[in-house]
């Protein structure tokens, strides 16, 4: 499995919101700047998010971005699953009941199920509000090693 380039960037559109959450609509643009990734294609992201209500969006003067919930209330889970689908690291997982006309037989499984259940316990336990505090704390040159996240200057 391999997360694509939109799941990684949905990822920092979530963050970049949620470090810079002061109640008002944060500008697609500014986002873009701050991320360095092109606003157009930031466009395609931010419309999915939208629409799977993750964020809410206002359009004119004064619009932009702004999450539509508490940032601790969101899991990197639920983005990735929201822009990739599924996270099985075999297609045989992909679907339920497991349809693999080899499943009887297949030494391997096992293992692939407990790949997956490891990583989606992993993915459900990363909050945005914490990814968030660390990456304005790493800005200030603090070391910290939590839920996978090293940050060091």
């Amino acid at each position: 499995m391999k997360i694509s380039t939109k799941g990684r960037y949905a990822l920092r559109v979530m963050i970049d919101l949620a470090e810079h959450d002061n109640g008002e609509y944060i500008t697609l643009m500014d986002i873009a700047e701050r991320q360095g990734i092109s606003e157009k294609y930031l466009e395609s992201i931010v419309s999915l998010l939208s629409k799977n209500d993750f964020l809410i969006s206002l359009r004119g003067k004064g619009g932009g971005y702004k999450l539509s919930r508490r940032p601790e209330e969101y899991t990197v889970l639920s983005v990735l699953q929201c822009t990739e689908g599924s996270l099985a690291p075999v297609a045989c997982l992909e679907s339920k009941p497991n349809k693999c006309p080899k499943l009887e037989e297949c030494k391997t499984i096992t293992m692939w199920e407990q790949t997956l259940l490891i990583l989606v316990m992993e993915l459900i336990t990363m909050l945005f509000n914490i990814y968030a505090r660390m990456s304005l704390e790493c800005q200030s040159g603090i070391f910290y090693v939590i839920a996978g996240f090293i940050c060091y200057r």
